[in-house]
């Protein structure tokens, strides 16, 4: 019960926390709102010098250029840090400075909010104070019950616009950073076609890559057992003593029986029978049940994701725990499966001494079959460990 409350109280938490830090960024693109003012005002006498003076051979100055840029970077960070706006970036002088004469208005009606904000917070303390504490009530008027509800429903509205009016700023500093700052739709579908074209040729690869596997673990492992088997019962055939055949059939036997395991082994590695009958929990199940090390494994995925997300997810870890047990030297591992309608997060860490090359056979390929759809997969396995495997698939 202990730990539910802890948690309650951390939800409740969580909602303030992000007022505060939104609220934080805003006061902060203010005050740099009215710095990118000023700088805006020197580019223009700057720009309009080039222009009359430079022949047109150079519109934007050199000095003009790097400041905007350095400009426009302070308030990706910003964004970054405070509204938690990570879209990609792609621009130079022109758009940085478009971005900057966009932002101003924007940055400077965020702190006239909060301007009200915080003088409507003052102006209530002051009304409170008047009369309930020193009695010099404001305006002549008592605390009556009628004026108590009016005057505490109207300034519940306005703490409301205001509220929203941030919230509305916040989304317009998000709305004008994509669009000046970020890719145009057409270089962004232009590199999720590369992307795509490149995923494409990996996925062959990989696809050949696991044939080939399959191939040596049929040939060195279940084909050499059959072999065996055959020479057991060739001999068996040969042997004039009925206790020396019956030796040997019971080899024979035995040899059959591991080579059915083999098969079993390769007919789980190409894919578990569990994954399609019931589903990627159980599945997983299963990799913490035959693996050599202890396993534990978190499952918090609301509903069934769609089966080439459950494979995907299944191969992480699979590959994850595998190179584990043979490389890393652990003594456990924790798997983490999260997820929602849209996303389903993988993440594997065991206590090895770490060290993992994300380019190796096995990595490289499940980075691959990530990329396959449009996923992100990360690999960080610093000397002396812990290594830590991520991958975020969407189901969409």
């Amino acid at each position: 019960m202990i730990g539910s409350s802890d948690a309650r109280n951390t939800r409740r938490r969580r909602p303030a926390r992000t007022v505060a830090r939104v609220a934080a960024g805003l006061l902060l693109g203010a005050v740099t709102a009215g710095a990118e003012l000023v700088l805006l005002a020197a580019a223009a006498l700057l720009m309009a010098y080039s222009l009359a003076f430079s022949r047109g051979r150079r519109t934007v100055p050199g000095v003009v250029a790097d400041t905007t840029r350095a400009a426009a970077e302070l308030e990706r960070r910003r964004l970054r840090t405070f509204l938690d706006e990570r879209g990609p970036a792609d621009y130079g002088p022109l758009r940085a400075l478009a971005y900057l004469v966009l932002r101003v208005p924007v940055g400077l009606l965020g702190g006239v909010i909060l301007f009200l904000l915080a003088y409507g917070a003052a102006m209530a303390a002051e009304l409170a104070a008047s009369w309930w504490i020193t009695g010099d009530y404001m305006d002549g008027i008592p605390p009556t019950p009628w004026i108590v509800v009016y005057t505490a429903v109207f300034g519940l509205v306005l703490l409301f616009l205001a509220v929203q009016g941030l919230a509305g700023v916040a989304a317009l500093e998000r709305t004008v950073a994509r669009r000046c700052l970020g890719p145009s739709p057409l270089e962004e579908y232009e590199r999720r076609i590369a992307r795509l074209s490149v995923t494409r040729a990996q996925v062959v690869d990989a696809v050949d890559d696991e044939r080939r596997r399959i191939e040596r673990d049929l040939h060195d492992g279940v084909q050499q057992r059959l072999v065996a088997l055959g020479m057991l019962i060739g001999r068996a055939r040969r042997a004039g003593d009925a206790d020396r055949a019956s030796d040997l059939l019971r080899q024979a036997h035995e040899e059959s029986a591991r080579a059915l395991e083999d098969l079993r082994e390769v007919a789980w590695r190409v894919y578990p029978a569990a994954l399609d009958g019931e589903g990627l929990r159980a599945a997983l199940e299963t990799v913490a049940e035959r693996s050599p090390l202890p396993v534990e494994i978190g499952y918090a995925v609301p509903e069934r994701p769609p089966r080439a997300v459950e494979t995907a997810a299944y191969f992480v870890v699979c590959e994850a725990v595998t190179n584990a047990a043979k490389h890393s030297g652990a003594s456990r591992v924790n798997v983490d499966v999260t997820g929602s309608a849209t996303m389903i997060g993988v993440r594997i860490e065991d206590d090895g001494s770490g060290g993992a090359d994300p380019a190796g056979g096995g990595l490289a390929g499940l980075a691959r079959r990530v990329a396959a759809l449009d996923g992100e997969f990360a690999v960080s396995s610093p000397p002396g460990g812990p290594t830590l495997i991520t991958a975020n698939l969407p189901c969409g």
